[in-house]
């Protein structure tokens, strides 16, 4: 889950700053980054906050570490992002003792993005779960396509992918570890070609428009997505879910997995 910030004292492990530390005037996000305005007219970001601490209402966060994330990939295709910081952050509760903020992602890091919220707030999400893996992707909520869109739409439907949240967010039919081809039609994102892979479902930030097949092949699996998602009714199976008609009921990304 990622948290909320509200923050309240920033600590500078700078020795130059300890005899007299400026004062902290506002923590934000820009894009994926922290925006840290100090009284004495400073500005920080990025590597620059390395070794501070930040006290929250519920916990002390430690920026351990922090670089820019160099294989984000950007519209049009073949573009990289730059805007995408990756943090080692550690986290001590009241009264407890400092341990790593997030749990290991698939190449085995700890890593913690900055996720912008309305209002001039931020949250906090790690690289192993959904929302970080799909910025890291290049379906950063807070950027848009040359022609105007936001891609907070597209962020928000890779998550229902990757979760396989047919047709509610907070219900998940995938297992971890489960291989899937995630791909769009605005240069993002490109599907490969793998024989073993076919179609699943496109995907909107209301969950999937159409659904191929269940990612996860066990007995009565798609007869249990339609129970719990009606509105799928009449919408699965090959031939009543295609690439073609899930962009035309309008989902903004698609996928591939293992036919069951």
């Amino acid at each position: 889950m990622p948290l909320h910030a509200l923050l309240a004292v920033l600590l500078l492990a700078a020795p130059a700053l300890a005899q007299s530390p400026p004062r902290l005037l506002g923590l934000g996000a820009e894009g994926g980054d922290f925006h840290a305005r100090l009284s004495d007219g400073r500005v920080l970001r990025g590597a620059d906050l390395v070794g501070a601490t930040l006290r929250f209402d519920a916990a002390e966060i430690r920026i351990d570490s922090a670089r820019r994330d160099a294989a984000v990939p950007a519209a049009p295709l073949g573009g990289k992002a730059d805007d995408v910081w990756l943090f080692e952050l550690s986290a001590r509760p009241p009264g407890g003792e400092w341990g790593a903020f997030c749990a290991p992602d698939p190449a085995g890091e700890r890593i913690a993005l900055v996720v912008p919220e309305p209002g001039g707030s931020f949250s906090l999400t790690c690289s192993a779960g959904a929302v970080g893996k799909c910025i890291r992707m290049g379906y950063r909520p807070w950027a848009n396509l040359p022609d105007g869109r936001s891609l907070a739409p597209f962020h928000a439907a890779c998550v229902n992918l990757l979760r396989a949240a047919y047709g509610e967010p907070d219900r998940a039919w995938t297992r971890d570890g489960t291989p899937v081809d995630v791909y769009d039609r605005v240069g993002i994102q490109s599907a490969e070609s793998d024989p073993a892979q076919s179609f699943e479902a496109g995907w909107t930030p209301g969950g999937a428009v159409c659904l191929a097949h269940p990612r996860i092949p066990e007995n009565g699996a798609l007869l249990a997505v339609i129970v719990a998602a009606p509105r799928l009714a009449g919408l699965t199976g090959p031939e009543a879910c295609t690439e073609e008609r899930a962009a035309a009921l309008g989902a903004l990304v698609f996928n591939r997995s293992r036919q069951p």
